[in-house]
């Protein structure tokens, strides 16, 4: 039987002794309004929202036949992107925007996904840039609602 998945509820806003299962999705996975999936335990389920959510680790699927798939955020090859001032960061993170690419804001670092091209203009413009693997949370759009 496939499970309807109807909400998103927040890390926290959801009661985990009501978990059904768990999924493991990379961050375009997380960002779907319909798609099919087989959780980890088995549970097949529809993602059935209204609009498409960018969902975080540790947010959970609502079930509409009750209880929760929580979702887990996998790790992603990413650049570690960090720069000898915050006016060289701006810097930074103006061209990765004029590029429309997903990009994670932390203290005195960016992140977003690999890419050879992208990481040896930012190496060009000054930028230290570090490949590593770990969970990529990119900002939301500016024309997100919700």
């Amino acid at each position: 039987m496939t499970l309807r998945a109807v909400a998103v509820r927040r890390a926290g806003q959801w009661p985990v002794a009501e978990m059904r299962d768990e999924v493991v999705f990379d961050h375009d996975q997380r960002y779907r309004r319909r798609m099919r999936f087989t959780a980890i335990g088995g549970v097949d389920v529809l993602l059935d929202l209204p609009e498409a959510v960018q969902v975080r680790d540790g947010d959970a699927y609502e079930l509409a036949e009750g209880g929760f798939i929580r979702v887990r955020a996998i790790a992603e090859p990413l650049l570690d992107v960090t720069a000898a001032d915050a006016d060289n960061l701006a810097v930074l993170a103006w061209h990765i925007g004029n590029r429309h690419l997903a990009a994670q804001f932390l203290p005195g670092r960016l992140r977003l996904l690999d890419d050879h091209v992208i990481a040896a203009m930012l190496t060009q413009l000054g930028g230290t840039v570090v490949r590593l693997t770990a969970p990529f949370d990119p900002e939301q759009g500016a024309y997100h609602h919700g």
